[in-house]
């Protein structure tokens, strides 16, 4: 029977299962043989990881041209400008091309866990929290689009993929979802 674990990947873990240099892996979280990540979230990173061992989802949630939604928390340096929040909405020139349209929004500091270790704050720059969703996923990408409009993020969260969320899931848990119906289009934003 094909199977689908959502995990809250905590943050400094490699979203793989081996590492040479004997760094924290998705092995010291994930007990389940032969599951694999649909996907794939920085080390510094946390949040929603999706593995699963059907060939045809795992397609389906990581293929860019399926664009499926996916929707971080993200803690950035500064009070952005209405300016910085729309270049993020309309598409940031990057290094490798205009990224989509994003939906963006300030929101209040969502109720997260504390981050081990700690952001690095600074008494005299305030930070605010985004809600980012994406279509397509480059890597590092939303790190690299905050920076580009003048906003360093500070700590990113990945809160949702497509229909699954975090719930509440905290960093190192897991638990099995049912499978979607191979029909379903997974709330793509084709």
């Amino acid at each position: 029977m094909p199977k689908l674990i959502l995990f809250n990947k905590p943050y400094d873990v490699l979203c793989q299962f081996q590492d040479e240099q004997g760094r924290r892996t998705l092995a010291d979280y994930i007990r389940v043989p032969r599951v694999y990540p649909a996907g794939r979230l920085d080390r510094d990173s946390e949040g929603l990881v999706l593995l699963t061992d059907a060939g045809w989802l795992q397609h389906r949630i990581a293929d860019p041209s399926q664009k499926l939604p996916k929707t971080y928390w993200v803690q950035v340096e500064g009070e952005p400008a209405p300016e910085a929040l729309e270049r993020l909405a309309r598409g940031v020139r990057l290094k490798d091309g205009l990224t989509r349209p994003a939906s963006v929004a300030v929101i209040t500091p969502p109720p997260l866990w504390p981050r081990d270790p700690p952001i690095r704050v600074r008494l005299r720059i305030p930070t605010t929290w985004l809600s980012v969703t994406l279509s397509e996923g480059r890597n590092r990408q939303v790190r690299r689009m905050t920076a580009a409009v003048g906003l360093p993020t500070l700590r990113l969260v990945r809160w949702a993929i497509g229909p699954w969320d975090l719930g509440s899931l905290q960093p190192g848990e897991s638990e099995s979802a049912p499978l979607p119906d191979r029909n379903d289009t997974l709330g793509g934003m084709a």
